[in-house]
């Protein structure tokens, strides 16, 4: 599954900025793996936060969100899930 297909079928919002999902993927290049981390806003399905690196680390994903915050400014009583993997987990992320 990919991470839209989650978001489609387990997450439901019924306006924009009320629930997000992160992950984090990497893709093959001719010179080597890229990190993608990614913020989607459930109601629109739209990438509102997302950064690319040459290595996974919890800086990553936090400049993602802060992009995604910084792209849609209102977050109160926001709801954010990510898949709880290490760089999530971290305690600069929490």
């Amino acid at each position: 599954d990919t991470p839209m297909d989650l978001v489609n079928r387990q997450f439901v919002a019924e306006q924009p900025n009320q629930l997000w999902v992160a992950d984090i993927t990497y893709v093959a290049t001719w010179s080597g793996f890229v990190y993608v981390a990614f913020v989607v806003d459930v109601f629109s399905r739209y990438i509102v936060g997302w950064r690319v690196s040459t290595t996974m680390h919890t800086g990553l994903i936090l400049d993602a969100l802060e992009q995604a915050i910084w792209h849609r400014g209102k977050t109160e009583g926001l709801i954010h899930h990510s898949d709880r993997g290490s760089q999530y987990l971290s305690i600069r992320y929490s």
